[in-house]
């Protein structure tokens, strides 16, 4: 789970290559597929618009967003190695 400094956004990038946007507490506010090459991803939302991301140092780009990996301390969120 990748989620926002705040925890208003909550990102699942599920191993079937779908993924779950949860934004302030609205459950799969955005869902759709995801590809990874490297460090790269790229999304395609079940509404039809695209958007990228890419890992840097275990933090996640997401267009203007920065998230983090959730640490195992509900509520908290930290740098982790990407998408192991």
């Amino acid at each position: 789970m990748w989620v926002t400094a705040d925890g208003r956004i909550r990102q699942e990038l599920r191993p079937d290559g779908r993924y779950e946007e949860e934004r302030d507490g609205r459950p799969r506010a955005y869902t759709g597929r995801y590809t990874v090459t490297g460090d790269h991803i790229d999304y395609f939302d079940d509404l039809g618009f695209t958007a990228t991301g890419d890992v840097r140092d275990g933090v996640l780009y997401h267009e203007h967003l920065v998230l983090y990996r959730e640490s195992p301390d509900p509520g908290t969120a930290q740098a982790m190695p990407p998408l192991a």
